[in-house]
């Protein structure tokens, strides 16, 4: 019975404040730009696949973000729209094991090539490579919500009608506080060009040479 008991996880959607994220919503005509999932109510902990300071693009791969993350600068706040999505303590033992083996394992790397392209190819994989969306629809495909595509092919926008029916709350968060103190230090135009060519260098050797252990990596 202890598995079958009543769970929730939360998946978060951001008007994200970036630069990026404004040119996003012009081209798209849509607003949230970026996606999390967090596991508790309070929305402390935002768990995705993100740049890991705000002036460093090309570094990004598994992040913990927090409310700073997204109102940073002069930003006092961010417009979030989250779905409570239901669950079972089986499921929510299953995601939690993913996100652990996603945290723990160094090799994985941002799947720049399929964000970028999202509106051309409609995703694909990349070996040990994800992104927000391809994450988070992860993590929702483990919840159980029936789903009609694989899902590293889910955008944003279709995650967010996927999980209508399950939304909770859509309004401006204030920041509070400053936890991850690190996130705004500025990063160099050397330093980033130098983290492009690098992130380029291995998406596009397992691009050409790591499509058999992508296959294997799907079993598991």
């Amino acid at each position: 019975m202890k598995n079958n008991k009543q769970d929730y996880i939360y998946v978060v959607l951001v008007k994200a404040l970036t630069g990026l994220g404004k040119f996003a919503r012009k081209f798209s005509k849509y607003e949230y730009t970026h996606i999390a999932v967090s596991l508790n109510e309070e929305l402390n902990d935002f768990i995705t696949f993100s740049r890991k300071k705000h002036y460093s693009p090309f570094d990004s791969g598994f992040m913990n973000e927090t409310m700073d993350c997204y109102t940073f600068g002069k930003n006092e706040s961010v417009k979030l729209k989250v779905f409570k999505v239901p669950v079972t303590s089986k499921n929510k033992e299953e995601i939690i094991k993913y996100i652990k083996r996603i945290e723990n394992d160094k090799d994985y790397i941002f799947n720049l090539y399929s964000m970028a392209t999202m509106k051309l190819f409609h995703g694909f994989r990349i070996y040990k490579s994800l992104n927000c969306m391809s994450f988070v629809s992860k993590i929702i495909e483990l919840s159980g919500i029936p789903m009609n595509k694989k899902y590293y092919k889910y955008n944003i926008k279709e995650l967010d009608k996927l999980l209508s029916d399950y939304k909770y709350e859509e309004k401006l968060f204030n920041k509070t506080k400053i936890e991850n103190k690190n996130y705004m230090d500025r990063v160099g135009i050397l330093k980033n060009t130098a983290m492009f060519i690098k992130l380029n260098g291995k998406l596009l050797y397992r691009l050409l040479f790591k499509r058999r252990a992508m296959k294997k990596e799907e079993k598991h």
